[in-house]
């Protein structure tokens, strides 16, 4: 019983070493992963890396990750037009069997799902912000984006009549889906400015537009869009996803 006992006491011991050991080689992987996502996506600071799953050594020697988490606080995606950015706010990437080479200098995941947010400010940068004539003498621009509730967006307008700025801006709830790499905002229905029920291509050039978001961390593209409080949130999905290298 004595001889049993020690051995239970040696088993005990040897786990929890082999238990620190492993949480030991996870905090300094997530950190070198950090880094390297750092360096490999030019990244302003540096990512939250989180590699799920015990033991860790034991995935290590199969060469596969189960589950690695990433967040990014800030992102600077491409518009598509003309070197243009667009700011995308805490990205978190969920990552499926991520497979890296023998010297760890590359890692691509099986699969990856995400989400993160844009501000109404940054898709802003889409609308048509500058008076534009929708019919002789009358004018509009879009002054503001916001949540119109129930997933839609509210789009104000402000219009001028003859130079006169109408005394209340216009309002227009949108519904915002995702096209391609494309977020497009589409509105319900046309207004009416200054009193007048315009011709429908002249009033959409402004109520409508589309923002193209590109160059994601790893290649992950858009999957579905929903307007909130703080902006959009964009839902994001990839295959095959490079990590590094």
């Amino acid at each position: 019983m004595r001889a049993l006992r020690i051995l239970l006491i040696v088993v005990v011991i040897l786990g929890g070493l082999f238990a620190i050991a492993d949480r030991v080689a996870v905090n300094f992987a997530e950190g070198e992963a950090a880094d390297k996502l750092r360096s490999t996506e030019n990244l302003a600071s540096t990512p939250d890396v989180s590699i799920n799953g015990f033991p860790f050594l034991t995935q290590v020697v199969g060469g596969e990750l189960d589950d690695v988490e990433i967040g990014i606080d800030d992102y600077e995606a491409s518009t598509g037009n003309s070197g243009e950015k667009i700011r995308i706010d805490g990205l978190r990437a969920n990552m499926k069997g991520v497979e890296f080479s023998s010297d760890f200098s590359s890692a691509t995941a099986a699969t990856a799902t995400g989400t993160a947010t844009v501000g109404y400010d940054e898709l802003m940068k889409a609308a048509k912000s500058e008076p534009t004539e929708i019919a002789p003498g009358i004018t509009a621009k879009v002054i503001g984006l916001s949540d119109g509730g129930n997933g839609k967006i509210k789009v104000s307008l402000q219009g001028t009549a003859f130079g006169v700025a109408l005394p209340e801006p216009v309002e227009v709830l949108s519904s915002v889906t995702v096209k391609d790499n494309d977020v497009e905002v589409v509105a319900d229905g046309l207004p009416e400015i200054g009193g007048k029920q315009l011709a429908e291509s002249r009033i959409r050039a402004i109520t409508d537009f589309q923002q193209t978001i590109d160059e994601l961390p790893g290649g992950i593209e858009l999957d579905k869009v929903e307007a909130a409080k703080d902006g959009v949130e964009i839902s994001v999905k990839g295959s095959n996803v490079r990590l590094a290298g």
